[in-house]
């Protein structure tokens, strides 16, 4: 990542929120993004002359059409790919920073969303997670499940990538890349830590591959 996010003191108090249900991001993990409403590429223009930090958020029950309800949790990303479409569309990428807690939102004029961020809950995010669980019972059971969960759903995956990939990279890149409903996303991403974040995964994998409907097989990338 370009810029250091050493501490929560050095990210912005207000933040612009994207509230896109489905879409999962997660610190250090990267968010490919089609944006096309024309709010949302105000909100890139005035970011990108910023300090192009966009909280990804899911919404919950309540409110209305235009203006639903923010779910208590997001995550900042800040853009660390830009390209502009022929026919004005913005391709970008957000690579996760930091959690926060959705507090005030702002009565501005811009057509986006503004809320007051509080990253003090998830201050850990900036801090890089150890790895070397790999050969843990529970990375096992994961993978176990995970195989189950792809063969129930005609999914397929690069096998040595994943049993390369360290286990907080893995987990992290399989809870935003596999297609969980947004309340599942969403407990993924309020998992308080990594170790957390992986049981709640394996047990999302186990209970699908339990039962419910396949999907037409695909490559998860």
């Amino acid at each position: 990542m370009p810029v250091a996010y050493r501490k929560i003191d050095d990210l912005p108090l207000v933040i612009p929120v994207f509230p896109l249900d489905g879409a999962l991001l997660l610190p250090g993990g990267q968010l490919p993004l089609n944006i096309f409403e024309p709010r949302y590429l105000n909100m890139l223009d005035d970011a990108m002359s910023g300090e192009r930090i966009i909280g990804m958020i899911q919404t919950r029950a309540g409110g209305d059409h235009q203006r639903p309800a923010l779910a208590p949790v997001g995550c900042a990303g800040r853009v660390t790919s830009f390209a502009e479409t022929s026919d004005g569309r913005y391709l970008i990428t957000l690579t996760g920073v930091c959690r926060f807690r959705a507090g005030e939102e702002l009565p501005v004029r811009t057509p986006y969303r503004q809320v007051r961020a509080d990253f003090a809950p998830y201050e850990a995010d900036l801090r890089e997670e150890a790895a070397g669980t790999r050969t843990a019972t529970e990375i096992d059971r994961l993978m176990v499940a995970l195989r189950r969960y792809l063969d129930h759903r005609g999914l397929a995956i690069d096998w040595g990538d994943a049993e390369a990939a360290p286990s907080d990279a893995l987990i992290n890149s399989l809870a935003m890349a596999l297609p969980f409903d947004p309340m599942e996303k969403q407990a993924l991403l309020e998992a308080e830590t990594i170790f957390e974040r992986k049981a709640t995964l394996t047990a999302l994998l186990e209970i699908d591959a339990a039962g419910g409907d396949d999907d037409e097989p695909t490559s998860i990338q």
